[in-house]
């Protein structure tokens, strides 16, 4: 069985200011293994690039420990250096050194090696990540897409115990962002790299990642495989941030386990707590959950439609106010500002208790 290679044991990092200090990651813990790759998801300002900062040393820590491959590399008394963590990193802008071939950018990190050894690893790097035709090639001559493999070579090259990916895909284009990031994902694996990476496009996160973490100010509040993040959201803030959809009010209905809401009734995946007694709920309704139906009594406005190919995403208001999202077929042919008759067809929704519901 695969060996812990990354602690986390509930960290505090934060910076100083008047009057005291301002937390920015506060009582995280989480563990990767051997050859997984990990991601921190969560939107700006969550505090997951300062993970990675204090992983890598850059950030001291206020509480907690960070261990690495079993040895404890940081607690608020003692720090190993940057330099001595083996933790290689991969920036946001690359970090290309503009006056260096390919080869040699991929090389840099290998100086105190002989020049064979140098030009074995280096060789045996581009023919990992595809460019062996572009080892004299300068990075202006790259598109970004070859520069992102360049800066993931050079990060390899040292050997290092855990790879570090900063919102990797952030300068490319979103066309580009998932396909390269399932192809970062092979070269990883095929290295048997252990790497944890951090961004907010959940799009990446699923394309590359074993296991998700998604960050709410400053803590992990799920760690999970992308399937269970999806299906089993853990609260409402990662039902409404993994995947599209919108969180509706309802209530349970008896002890069977359905749920009333506006759009009708459904079976729930979740209840509200032993003894609760108002049956407040908050339910996650997906795009896939709605059907179109002409006989239904519960009408919706379509206000906004979106080509995606296959389908049109639908943005119905509801008479409520409240606004839901659908998958529709191209040839219904609806207009903005028809009245469509829907209902619920999603087998069992994803519920809540509600904030503030009596126990």
């Amino acid at each position: 069985m695969p060996h812990s290679h990354l602690q986390l044991d509930h960290i505090r990092v934060g910076y100083r200011v008047p009057g005291g200090w301002h937390v920015v990651v506060d009582d995280l813990s989480m563990e990767l293994r051997e050859g997984r790759i990990g991601c921190l998801l969560g939107p700006s300002g969550c505090g997951k690039s300062t993970v990675l900062r204090a992983i890598s040393g850059f950030e001291p820590l206020l509480a907690g420990s960070i261990a690495l491959h079993g040895e404890v590399v940081a607690t608020p008394r003692r720090s190993l250096a940057p330099e001595k963590r083996r933790v290689g990193v991969m920036f946001q802008d690359y970090a290309l050194f503009p006056h260096l071939c390919v080869a040699d950018n991929v090389g840099f990190g290998l100086r105190r090696e002989s020049a064979a050894e140098r030009a074995r690893r280096v060789g045996e790097l581009l023919s990992l990540v595809g460019l062996s035709a572009l080892a004299r090639k300068y990075p202006h001559e790259l598109s970004g897409g070859q520069q992102q493999r360049v800066a993931l070579a050079r990060a390899l090259a040292p050997r290092p115990e855990l790879l570090l990916l900063d919102e990797p895909f952030s300068s490319l284009d979103a066309d580009l962002r998932e396909r390269l990031a399932g192809e970062i994902r092979d070269i990883l694996k095929e290295a048997g790299a252990t790497a944890l990476l951090v961004t907010h496009d959940q799009a990446e996160a699923f394309a590359m990642a074993d296991e998700i973490g998604v960050m709410e100010h400053g803590r992990i509040v799920q760690w999970d495989s992308p399937y269970q993040l999806y299906h089993s959201p853990a609260s409402p803030f990662v039902a409404a941030f993994i995947g599209a959809g919108v969180l509706l009010p309802g209530r349970s209905i008896g002890d069977g386990g359905r749920v009333s809401l506006e759009l009708g009734e459904a079976e729930a995946t979740q209840t509200p707590p032993q003894g609760g007694r108002d049956g407040a709920l908050t339910v996650l309704v997906r795009p896939g959950d709605i059907c179109a139906d002409g006989r239904s009594p519960i009408r919706a406005r379509l206000v906004h439609k979106t080509f995606r190919g296959p389908d049109y995403v639908y943005t119905l208001r509801l008479p409520s106010g409240s606004e839901v999202l659908a998958y529709m077929p191209q040839e219904d042919g609806h207009q903005v500002g028809d009245d469509i008759g829907i209902r619920l067809c999603g087998n069992r929704l994803v519920s809540f208790p509600a904030a503030g519901a009596q126990a």
